[in-house]
């Protein structure tokens, strides 16, 4: 039975040839990981453009002697080479096949690693190929979307037990509530959180990224809640917004425009769909209401190995939306001095509906 690994392998190779490439050397820990399995913290990766799922006899995979075992069960199904510099020592080994235009990440390589892959090459031609792994990555597969379903499972999961438990509280201080989601996402499953988790109260949920801090949450504060779990490697992002006690005219006024805003940047989201066009469906409406000076960031990116990964969604943003794209939808409206409210949601992108990962009601909460 073919291997997530070895169809992903496969793909690759198909734009290696797109690309006019014999070889490509990965660089890159996560397109490792994505393309092995492997987890260590030191690796390279040689895959051939003529190689096939049943044979790989030139593609490579290379680690240090710290990881033998740990690489003899992640990686069984590729030729194993031990070397301290792993990705010139694979460069040794594609000319040696032989390859003569061989790719190489230059979107991760620095000047110096440059100079040694060069050195290691001889007379092959070394050609930048950036982001080619990352191009296939921002597609899930199955298996893909199942971590990504657990890990929002997980924050969902936490997040309700942080409320029914009267964790989000005024007298408690910000950073005791992220300690705590950040407790309650293990306890449900997850390997840790996705980043650092973010509770802003009052004041400080006008700023997008607030690290929490020893501020106290008060009666009338909005509580921004930013955080996501990691499962398997696969990281959720989710916000969500709460008011603690009755909430003023101006706070409901904004959580609702925020709650249309994004109701309708995931309507938009659809594939085939221009990224740039689901951030204006989204901030429009919020331009409309004379709130446009305050909705600071793009709508929505990418997930899945990283935090931030392709696809971007901005207005700036490129390119036309896939089937299988993890994104994020997360519109702002951010009040310097007052407050502020995001709401944001992990969907995966289809011919029709987009699949709703993270199933935390959006109805403003009063807690």
């Amino acid at each position: 039975m073919t291997s997530p690994h070895s169809t992903r392998r496969e793909a690759l190779r198909a734009l290696l040839r797109e690309e006019h490439c014999d070889a490509l050397v990965v660089s890159e820990l996560l397109n490792i990981r994505y393309l092995t399995g492997f987890t260590g913290s030191n690796a390279a990766l040689l895959v051939h453009a003529e190689d096939s799922p049943g044979n790989e006899d030139r593609t490579v995979f290379c680690t240090d002697g710290r990881y033998r075992t740990q690489s003899a069960e992640q990686v069984p199904d590729l030729r194993r080479e031990i070397a301290r510099a792993c990705a010139e020592h694979l460069v040794g080994l594609a000319v040696q096949a032989p390859a003569r235009a061989l790719g190489f990440e230059s979107h991760v390589v620095t000047v110096d690693g440059h100079a040694a892959l060069a050195a290691a090459a001889a007379d092959a031609e070394l050609l930048r190929a950036p982001g080619l792994v990352e191009r296939l990555r921002m597609i899930k597969d199955v298996g893909e979307v199942a971590l990504l379903r657990a890990a929002c499972d997980a924050a969902d999961a936490a997040l309700a037990q942080l409320l029914s438990s009267g964790g989000v509280r005024a007298g408690r201080s910000e950073m005791d509530v992220a300690r705590e989601l950040e407790s309650l996402m293990r306890d449900h499953g997850a390997d840790g959180p996705s980043f650092e988790t973010i509770i802003a109260a009052g004041a400080n949920s006008a700023i997008p990224h607030h690290r929490p801090t020893t501020a106290v949450l008060a009666a009338g504060d909005f509580v921004k809640m930013d955080f996501g779990a990691l499962v398997g490697g696969y990281h959720s992002d989710m916000t969500r917004t709460v008011v603690l006690g009755e909430p003023a005219t101006w706070q409901r006024e904004v959580y609702e425009l925020v709650s249309a805003a994004q109701a309708a940047g995931r309507a938009a989201l659809t594939a085939g769909t221009a990224s740039a066009a689901v951030d204006a469906a989204a901030r429009q409406l919020i331009v409309d209401a004379g709130h446009g000076d305050h909705f600071l960031h793009g709508l929505g990116h990418g997930v899945g190995l990283e935090i931030h990964e392709a696809p971007g969604i901005g207005a700036l943003s490129t390119g036309m939306l896939s089937a299988g794209a993890a994104v994020t939808v997360e519109p702002g409206v951010y009040l310097q001095g007052r407050g502020g409210v995001r709401i944001e949601d992990t969907l995966v992108v289809t011919d029709s509906t987009p699949e709703l990962l993270t199933l935390t009601t959006k109805e403003l909460l009063v807690v």
